[in-house]
């Protein structure tokens, strides 16, 4: 079995280096395998097709912010720590993918790609990380309106989203605007979580709630032309 996982991952290291140097269409499953030492045959073993190493990928990002993130919170109770503490971590995380990421969000940005965060195929990795999301509200000692609880994981993952998609275009050294941006909007967030709970503001969030769940229901009548 860990031989199994060492060279699965081989192979989406390979193919993220081939992906960034030489664009993703123009990146093959044989020149990938040529590139990991393994057969092509092997290759198509473990991932039937290029898509498929990208969720691969998704996965393997997923799964190294998810044991790093839980070490790092373990312990802390604030909120607004525990949430930066996740986010910064990801970009620990992703920070040798960097050079990679353009290359990914011009596939991932298509609605109907498998690559997109919200798809089908994705749901593992996006499961993972709406989860974690849970563990920093649920480990910390933040009171909130108990309608927005159930809905905030949710909502703290497309935040982090939005971090991803501005980390994609930061070209500061380091990626440092990125984790500038981390720094200076969780503290707004954990600020307006906190108000939620107010009596005068429970309408505010509670609408916030009705909104989230009506773009959420699925709706699969095709678009006319």
């Amino acid at each position: 079995m860990a031989k199994s996982e060492e060279t699965r991952s081989l192979i989406v290291a390979t193919a993220l280096r081939l992906f960034a140097e030489n664009g993703y269409d123009r990146t093959t499953m044989r020149a990938i395998a040529g590139e990991a030492g393994v057969s092509v045959g092997n290759a198509y073993y473990y991932f039937a097709s290029k898509d498929q190493l990208i969720q691969g990928f998704y996965d393997e990002i997923a799964k190294g912010h998810l044991t790093m993130a839980r070490q790092a919170i373990e312990g802390e109770q604030d909120f607004s720590a525990r949430l930066k503490t996740v986010l910064l971590t990801w970009l620990d995380v992703a920070e040798p993918y960097h050079r990679f990421g353009t290359q990914l969000f011009v596939n991932a940005a298509d609605p109907e790609s498998p690559l997109s965060p919200f798809s089908e195929e994705s749901a593992p990795a996006r499961e993972s990380s709406v989860g974690l999301m849970r563990d920093v509200i649920e480990g910390s000692d933040a009171k909130l309106d108990p309608d927005l609880r159930d809905e905030l994981p949710d909502l703290l993952w497309l935040y982090q989203m939005g971090v991803v998609l501005f980390w994609v275009h930061d070209r500061s050294r380091g990626q440092k605007r990125s984790r500038v941006l981390v720094e200076r909007t969780v503290p707004l967030i954990a600020r307006l979580v906190g108000l939620s709970r107010l009596r005068v503001l429970r309408p505010v969030s509670r609408e916030i709630v009705s909104l989230i769940r009506d773009l959420s229901k699925r709706d699969d009548t095709p678009e006319r032309v």
